[in-house]
């Protein structure tokens, strides 16, 4: 699936986690919104996550994987696993058009339709139309920078919004 329109990067790095995302809306090319928040946290402020694609696609996963942690108190493995069979499974949330990067103290995951939950190894994962770019970026600050998963998203997210035109420079981060 691919999702335009955003861009959202976790990075896990030196005992921190944040998760960034830009607060541009656009439709088709033209952009409707700069300040929109892509970025919020679950299940008592223990879990962060953002999500690129339909904003009403989105806000319904957001709902779905709330339950999901409440159901499991708070394991996001185990809320990310069974959201991601229902979405793949269900008649209806197999036609939502979002991905969902959610990371908690232990784990950080990207959520797709297609089944997918995935934990990447280097503990940076993006996605929308600049995450290839904020990954890039990131990898590169990682091995040649002192700063922290924090500074790390805000340079990276900073790039991605001067390459990519579905993404500006309104960024918020949360970390953990």
């Amino acid at each position: 699936m691919k999702i335009r329109s955003t861009t959202i990067i976790a990075v896990r790095h030196k005992g921190q986690v944040a998760l960034a995302g830009d607060g541009q809306v656009s439709f088709g090319n033209t952009v409707l919104k700069h300040q929109a928040r892509k970025v919020r946290r679950l299940y008592h402020d223990q879990i962060i996550t953002g999500f690129a694609g339909a904003t009403a696609d989105a806000f319904t996963l957001y709902d779905k994987l709330e339950q999901k942690l409440e159901q499991y108190s708070g394991n996001l493995m185990r809320a990310s696993v069974e959201l991601a069979k229902d979405w793949r499974t269900d008649k209806y949330l197999r036609r939502l058009e979002a991905m969902l990067i959610a990371v908690n103290k232990e784990h950080s995951l990207l959520l797709s339709g297609t089944g997918d939950v995935i934990e990447a190894d280097q503990g940076i994962l993006a996605i929308g139309s600049g995450g290839p770019f904020a990954q890039a970026a990131a990898l590169a600050l990682v091995e040649h920078s002192d700063l922290d998963a924090e500074g790390i998203c805000r340079a990276a997210m900073g790039i991605a919004a001067n390459i990519c035109v579905f993404t500006n420079n309104s960024i918020i981060v949360e970390k953990i």
